[in-house]
């Protein structure tokens, strides 16, 4: 109950963030919910199902040129462009989750790489339809959603219920399935349950918020590039989960003003999280809590009676 308060409090304090802070830093917090949702959505295979997937950015990327194709050539409207980045990355992974499901661990890791890669070449040499390495330009919100705080709000609202929708997912019948698949799946294939259609619905649900993460991304950015599908794009979920975003995106946003070797940086900041804080932030502040609580039974076992 008291993480439902402090989620609502985030929530409202969210709301009044375009007016105490400068534009720079609203496109900063648009960047943070986009690239949460998109680490939310990996949690769902890696969280849920136990697998790690090194392609999850090949659905984001579809996501992100099926709203960019549909708003450049055909002027659809962007909350029609948004369930079509859904569907599109949806039927992507159906093809890929189909093989990717029957393989578990390393070879789930790896199989999920090649197709990603796969995914990112097809992108990168199809000039006349995705404008190849070119990328695609000219990728305009609305008019209503021109402004830096329109589209925060905007971004705000779908985030927030999609985060809501998985949330919901998690504590569902589903959610606790795939929990059972996660930690002993010959168990729970011996009572009776189809484990691979399980994580091939999960695979599919997952990509679907990763290809609506990427459907937002287009019209923020005004341009998608095949890099959006790339290795390195799928590694940015493995390291950070919703919180992590906001510390990604703020440490690069930082470090960005001050160097050109903001690669180094990052990198030597994750190197120092791996191996002194393995358990990540939130692992640390938890840690710590558990600690105190710890002492404090302690204490009380050895004060002395009154």
């Amino acid at each position: 109950m008291k993480k439902i308060w402090w989620l609502g409090f985030l929530f409202i304090a969210s709301l009044f963030l375009p007016l105490i802070v400068r534009e720079f830093w609203v496109h900063v917090a648009i960047e943070i919910l986009i690239l949460g949702l998109f680490a939310v959505s990996f949690n769902m295979i890696f969280g849920y199902m136990g697998q790690l997937s090194f392609g999850h950015a090949a659905y984001f990327g579809l996501g992100a040129y099926a709203t960019g194709l549909l708003l450049v050539k055909a002027s659809i409207p962007l909350p029609v462009c948004l369930v079509a980045s859904m569907i599109t990355a949806g039927i992507g992974a159906l093809v890929f989750g189909f093989f990717c499901v029957r393989l578990t661990g390393i070879y789930f890791a790896i199989l999920t790489l090649a197709f990603g890669q796969l995914m990112y070449y097809i992108i990168f040499q199809w000039y006349s339809f995705t404008g190849g390495d070119n990328g695609l330009q000219g990728i305009n919100p609305p008019a209503i959603l021109f402004s830096a705080n329109a589209y925060y709000y905007f971004a705000l609202l779908i985030v927030t219920a999609a985060l809501m929708v998985m949330w919901i997912i998690s504590q569902s019948p589903f959610g606790y399935t795939m929990r059972a698949i996660r930690d002993n799946s010959d168990r729970t294939r011996f009572i009776g349950i189809n484990v691979r259609k399980y994580m091939l619905i999960n695979f599919i649900v997952a990509a679907m918020f990763a290809g609506l993460a990427g459907g937002l991304w287009g019209p923020f950015n005004r341009s998608v590039a095949p890099d959006l599908c790339n290795w390195h794009q799928s590694g940015i979920p493995v390291f950070m989960p919703m919180s992590g975003s906001v510390i990604y995106t703020l440490l690069m946003a930082f470090v960005t003003g001050f160097t050109e070797y903001w690669p180094l940086i990052i990198g030597m900041v994750i190197m120092f999280v791996v191996f002194f804080v393995p358990g990540g932030v939130l692992g640390l502040v938890q840690e710590k809590i558990k600690d105190r609580k710890a002492k404090g039974i302690e204490t009380e076992k050895i004060a002395p009676l009154r």
